[in-house]
């Protein structure tokens, strides 16, 4: 008996910790959304994602970086391209140094 008293125990405390931290209630408020839907979704549990903030917001970060990632990788490149040829045009207008020349 002493068993099923600790499991409550921690069961209530665990309970405890989910109302104080507000999932009981962010979690109530978003099934009662998707019961009141007309039409329910294909997918509840992308429709939980959704409604808790947790699908849409990474996907757009993450599309966001990635479209960054893509313009900074072809401005690298276009800039590596310059480097090279303003180089060109250095090296043809310096004279070359010679070897054991003072300055």
């Amino acid at each position: 008996m002493s068993y099923y008293r600790a499991s409550e125990s921690k069961r209530e405390q665990f309970r405890r910790y989910l109302e104080k931290a507000g999932v009981l209630d962010s979690l109530t408020n978003v099934l009662v959304a998707l019961y009141e839907e007309t039409e329910k979704p294909n997918n509840a549990l992308d429709f939980l994602k959704h409604h808790l903030g947790v699908a849409g917001v990474e996907t757009a970060d993450a599309e966001a970086l990635r479209l960054g990632l893509s313009e900074l990788q072809q401005k690298c490149e276009l800039l590596m391209e310059e480097n090279k040829e303003l180089r060109k045009r250095v090296l043809q207008y310096e004279p070359a140094p010679e070897d054991g020349a003072a300055e």
